[in-house]
């Protein structure tokens, strides 16, 4: 079975850490784009970052940028987000995607999720 499998959220206060990942079960991550997206409540779905299959190319939402760093270690199977200098508006349930090969802007390209990781921002 083809899977991704999120772990990593949890409750932090505000300018704290935390580092998400992403495993592959089932399949090869090295031929796929990973996508990191997070929705909260009552809003849309959003793209937070994303890295092609080889690690080379990287994309950041600007409300991120300069805070998180995605990262994969294909060895390993897992692709990273690391999460600084963390706001209450970074609060949501933080999923992951495969794309082939490189990243995109259309949601619906990703045609592997994983179940969601929820990180809370809050003091």
């Amino acid at each position: 079975q083809l899977q991704l499998v999120e772990s990593g959220g949890d409750l932090v206060q505000p300018g704290g850490s935390l580092r998400l990942s992403c495993a592959a079960s089932g399949f090869s991550l090295d031929y796929y784009a990973i996508g990191w997206f997070r929705q909260a409540p009552g809003k849309e779905r959003e793209g937070v970052s994303c890295i092609n299959k080889n690690g080379e190319s990287t994309t950041y939402a600007d409300s991120v940028k300069g805070r998180f760093a995605i990262s994969r270690d294909n060895a390993k199977n897992t692709v990273y987000l690391q999460m600084n200098a963390l706001k209450s508006e970074d609060t949501a349930v933080y999923y992951c995607a495969a794309v082939p090969i490189q990243c995109s802007p259309y949601r619906a390209a990703f045609g592997y999720w994983g179940q969601g990781t929820q990180v809370t921002v809050s003091s």
